[in-house]
């Protein structure tokens, strides 16, 4: 699975202000609203927020993976959120996030892994790391997370 196969560059936003992390949480449910219309607000907000009760999705380096399962979506959606500062997150490092990306999940998925394992691997990238907290745009950011890095070719040095 792809990182482009529940990401669009309108699902990108830049500079994000907010005060907490469960604030956070609750503007990603909204900006998540406008991808599913049909799914309220409020059901996006709490299954976020339920599953950072479970344990927090900060996975350290400044980066944040809260994800959720939801029940009648009918497709993956993600959302990558850059803050304009960092704000804690009860990471593992106990560091601060600025870098979120929020992935729901439909419900009657059975395995997320992929999906989750397809976002970890561009964050535990540091070069795309560092090109994300400086891309000056969304198109920027979302040709960084969706590029393919492609094998080196023995052939063609």
């Amino acid at each position: 699975m792809d990182i482009a196969d529940f990401l669009t560059q309108d699902r990108i936003v830049l500079d994000v202000r907010q005060r907490d992390k469960t604030l956070l949480l609750t503007e990603a449910a909204r900006l998540l609203t406008r991808a599913a219309p049909l799914l309220p607000r409020p059901v996006i907000e709490r299954a976020l927020l339920d599953r950072e009760q479970l344990g927090s999705t900060g996975l350290g380096g400044g980066f944040a993976l809260p994800h959720a399962r939801i029940d009648g979506l009918s497709g993956w959606l993600g959302l990558l959120l850059r803050l304009a500062r960092p704000l804690e997150f009860d990471a593992i490092d106990g560091k601060p996030v600025d870098l979120v990306f929020v992935l729901l999940i439909p419900g009657e998925t059975t395995s997320h892994v992929t999906a989750l394992a397809a976002i970890s691997r561009k964050f535990r990238d540091a070069d795309v790391v560092t090109k994300l907290r400086k891309a000056s745009n969304a198109a920027l950011a979302f040709d960084l997370l969706t590029a393919n890095p492609r094998p080196a070719n023995p052939l063609h040095p």
